[in-house]
């Protein structure tokens, strides 16, 4: 088994680190998934006979790493797919862009059009059919000169495929590392990092907020000087 990363758990969710370049749940490859994982951890810990009941309530990009949760009960699963279906949940997420933002902190909405055949959305106009409305928030961290390079936190208001990734790839800010809208090729790791995730807890209603940090390997090594403040 795979070493997972337990952030929290109890008796109604797990979050866990999701590991960069495994899927959330199995697909066409048939490569371990973080479901298969975490079904894994549950087995052992609990002893448990048979099929282990496990909830994905959310997604994150196979190249993505950063915090998930989980539901160990149809209950919770059922509630915190709700909350994700109203935006009650809350995600944010690290990026490293290239080059500098003209405008430091802001707004980015778009439509987007996905290609199903390609798996590659793009910016479009906002009558073409079938493109869904995608929105966005981000703030400027830090910049290094030196490299060119810009660390930004970004909130999604909306769940769209590889939303992030377009969207600064449409405005020539593509993602360190990414091979499918990347421009420079820095690395053959995303610098995109699911950093926080907040929820209301599926039973007790209390708002939970979970961190994971990337280690400082790669391009993330321009976090050193960001470790305290982003664990706020």
């Amino acid at each position: 088994m795979q070493n997972l990363k337990v952030i929290y758990e109890d008796n109604h969710i797990i979050v866990v680190e999701k590991i960069p370049n495994v899927p959330s749940q199995g697909d066409k490859t048939d490569d371990i998934s973080m479901l298969d994982i975490i079904k894994q951890y549950l087995k052992q810990k609990y002893n448990k006979p048979g099929n282990v009941y496990l909830g994905l309530v959310h997604r994150l990009d196979r190249p993505v790493g950063g915090v998930m949760v989980f539901a160990k009960t149809s209950k919770a699963a059922a509630r915190l797919s709700e909350e994700v279906r109203s935006h009650e949940i809350k995600k944010e997420y690290l990026v490293i862009v290239d080059g500098k933002m003209e405008i430091q902190k802001g707004v980015l909405e778009d439509y987007l059009l996905k290609n199903g055949k390609n798996n590659i959305s793009r910016v479009v106009k906002e009558n073409t059919k079938n493109a869904k409305y995608a929105k966005l928030e981000y703030e400027t961290l830090y910049y290094e000169e030196d490299i060119d390079l810009s660390v930004l936190k970004v909130l999604l208001h909306t769940g769209r495929h590889h939303q992030i990734r377009v969207q600064f790839a449409s405005r020539n800010h593509s993602i360190c590392g990414d091979q499918k809208y990347g421009t420079r090729g820095r690395g053959k790791q995303i610098a995109l990092w699911a950093y926080k995730l907040t929820i209301n807890h599926p039973i007790t209603k209390e708002s939970m907020s979970f961190i994971s940090i990337p280690e400082k390997v790669g391009s993330w090594i321009i976090l050193k000087q960001l470790q305290e403040e982003l664990l706020r």
